[in-house]
């Protein structure tokens, strides 16, 4: 049930992120809380490519690392884009 609400709630939702250079944008492909798992189709440098992290629970909170320096980015923190 958790997943289906969580899956729902952020599909396709919008996150950008800097990782020093570069401005990466990360949409949520899908979330699976069975399998600890989100896949997030990545923006780079005009490339998109799609790559499954794990999810990390922790005090309620959904996150995955990203990148080289493991930067933790929330859940929460995806916005809906609007057409």
């Amino acid at each position: 049930m958790e997943n289906e609400i969580l899956q729902k709630k952020y599909y396709l939702s919008e996150f950008s992120h800097c990782d020093g250079s570069n401005f990466i944008i990360l949409n949520i492909v899908e979330i699976c809380t069975v399998k600890n798992l989100i896949t997030i189709a990545v923006t780079n440098e005009g490339k998109i490519s799609v790559q499954s992290f794990d999810l990390k629970i922790e005090d309620g909170r959904f996150f995955f690392e990203y990148g080289i320096t493991r930067d933790q980015i929330d859940v929460e923190d995806f916005e809906q884009v609007e057409d």
